[in-house]
């Protein structure tokens, strides 16, 4: 997984917790993307993961910058569907019974059967530009996208030229 850093994140379908289903192709999303991988929807660590980018979603970084939040376990699509109407999630949920969307991923299972905690940050060109591996520190992964997010608006900042930027002017002669 570390070895996707600086390369195209790969594009998957899976099943959105209504039960449709959700093609990531993050090449053509043209906006930045959190993808997260956790093991158990409901339980202690993952609901607060996951209502920790629910909040994080509302807030007006995420949304000047058209974030995309997608947050993918190996639950079942009547498990991820009860607890998003539980939790009130407004991005999806995957259903990942399968691992196709974790092994493009690279992401590897728990000693217990889930999928690990894997958080992925990829740019609005496609790109995975930094990933957070850390199964027990479930509040980590929120400060790590808030930092990495800040990195990807620092860079988009300069890349935006300013109204103090000369102007080139073309003149006839």
């Amino acid at each position: 997984m570390q070895s996707l850093i600086g390369q195209p994140a790969p594009s998957f379908t899976s099943t959105r917790s209504d039960g449709e289903p959700y093609t990531l192709t993050p090449a053509t999303s043209g906006v930045p993307i959190v993808l997260f991988f956790y093991p158990k929807s409901g339980s202690y660590g993952c609901t607060k993961e996951v209502c920790q980018f629910q909040a994080m979603t509302e807030k007006e970084n995420f949304k000047r910058s058209g974030v995309l939040v997608v947050g993918v376990s190996p639950d079942p699509v009547d498990r991820q569907r009860a607890f998003v109407e539980k939790q009130k999630i407004s991005y999806p949920l995957l259903s990942d019974v399968d691992g196709e969307a974790r092994k493009a991923y690279g992401v590897g299972k728990h000693m217990l059967g889930p999928s690990t905690r894997t958080t992925f940050v990829i740019d609005k060109t496609g790109k995975v530009r930094a990933v957070f591996d850390a199964m027990m520190n479930f509040a980590g992964h929120g400060k790590f996208v808030d930092k990495e997010l800040d990195k990807l608006d620092a860079e988009a900042s300069a890349e935006t030229p300013t109204s103090a930027d000369p102007v080139p002017v073309a003149t006839e002669a």
